[in-house]
């Protein structure tokens, strides 16, 4: 009969929206006696949004699997989906608001870069610091901790404290540590992506070694599709804090990227607020639709769809312009080579399509410019959207490193031409 390792009965996750408690006992008090006299909380920061008591956020409801000794499980799903607030409750970082989670053996965990380590103490003594909080004593560590140093190819700095790590170093040394001490259950969110392709395929094989040759079972986040086939025997789909499907991997995946985004297939720009008024709104993007559904494009996929515009006056010479961005910088710029003409109250749908060729599997965010732009290239916006949509690029299986831009790089490169058809 197969050993148990993880179990997760019926497990819900519930925030309350807005900011939690005041800072002091005097703001409390402030916020009290507004809320009796039916005032607006002094407390408040300015512009934001006034939440009524009781919202909550379902970020998980009634979870259940359970996860066998040696089993490699991956956990998969949209950005929101759920996956990192089950991972902390499942490392007791935080507790359920109902349901039970049991564990059988001593659990490492990798939730974000950095997590576990103290700053100001260097690798080695943080390596200690792990072992100690797994349960293990000086003399255990001793013998892990040369394997744990080669391993993590921080050798020359293990002595600095690792608040001057880069992040990659940060993870590695992580990874060495999560992967090398005595703990039955690891855990890992996503973080193998800030380091290079080599240190992934290395992780992965040594994740692969302790789960066949020393039984540990392995809890796996990640949007690489490409990582999720090569280590997980078994996977996990959430939706919107549940559970859609357990099962085969190659299945999970087929539903993952099925699941549909309705919400985002027709997008109301007309109610996004704009956080400066271009030209008081004399011409206004009013909707975005897109030709894919689901959010998830293949890797030099087309990126298609209708965009609405509304002016209130005449319009010549305005040029639409797209900026693709990554964790909130600018990656790849594209524009329509011809200028548009807009008269007054006549709604003009365009339809566009831009290639995502050259761009690395990742998520990214979309950005559009309405401007006009002078002789001299001087410009001028009409109206502008920032990051107001995310979509993800999936890894394909033969993917390689011969691409312009890789999303851990700095800089952008120019796109292809956006196409229309009036």
């Amino acid at each position: 009969m197969n050993e148990v390792m993880v179990k997760v009965e019926n497990v819900s996750k519930q925030y309350k929206l807005g900011q939690i408690g005041g800072t002091t006992l005097k703001e409390e008090i402030q916020r009290f006696n507004a809320r009796i006299l039916n005032k607006e909380d002094p407390t408040k920061k300015i512009g934001a949004k006034d939440y009524k008591i009781g919202d909550i956020f379902d970020a998980l409801h009634n979870v259940s699997f359970k996860i066998n000794k040696g089993e490699r499980v991956g956990i998969i799903g949209h950005n929101g989906a759920g996956k990192s607030t089950l991972l902390k409750l499942i490392s007791r970082v935080t507790a359920p608001t109902s349901g039970f989670i049991g564990l059988n053996g001593r659990v490492a965990s990798m939730l974000e870069v950095g997590t576990g380590f103290h700053g100001e103490l260097t690798g080695r003594e943080n390596i200690y610091m792990n072992g100690a909080i797994l349960g293990m004593n000086r003399a255990e560590i001793d013998t892990k901790i040369e394997d744990i140093i080669d391993f993590s190819e921080c050798r020359q700095f293990i002595d600095t404290p690792v608040k001057r790590y880069s992040s990659g170093m940060y993870v590695k040394l992580a990874f060495a540590v999560a992967a090398h001490l005595d703990s039955e259950i690891m855990i890992m969110d996503e973080v193998l992506a800030v380091g290079d392709m080599a240190f992934q395929k290395k992780c992965l094989d040594k994740m692969n070694d302790v789960s066949r040759n020393d039984g540990r079972t392995i809890l796996y986040v990640s949007h690489n599709m490409n990582t999720i086939k090569q280590l997980c025997d078994r996977c996990i789909v959430l939706d919107h804090g549940t559970v859609v499907f357990d099962g085969d991997v190659n299945e999970a995946i087929n539903i993952y990227l099925s699941v549909k985004r309705s919400s985002d297939a027709i997008i109301d720009l007309s109610s996004i607020d704009r956080k400066r008024k271009f030209m008081y709104g004399q011409l206004k993007m009013l909707s975005l639709e897109l030709d894919n559904k689901s959010g998830f494009y293949d890797y030099n996929s087309v990126f298609s769809g209708n965009l609405t515009v509304c002016p209130n006056k005449d319009f010549k010479d305005v040029v639409l312009m797209f900026i693709i961005s990554s964790n909130g910088q600018s990656v790849m710029t594209s524009e329509v080579k011809m200028n548009f003409e807009f008269k007054k109250d006549n709604k003009k749908t365009i339809p566009f399509s831009l290639n995502l060729n050259n761009l690395a599997p990742a998520t990214y965010s979309l950005r559009i410019f309405l401007c006009l732009r002078d002789g001299y290239g001087s410009e001028r916006y009409i109206d502008r959207l920032i990051d107001f949509y995310t979509f993800d690029i999936i890894e394909p299986d033969n993917f390689r490193e011969n691409r312009k831009w890789r999303n851990m790089f700095n800089g952008y490169i120019v796109g292809d031409e956006i196409k229309v058809e009036l």
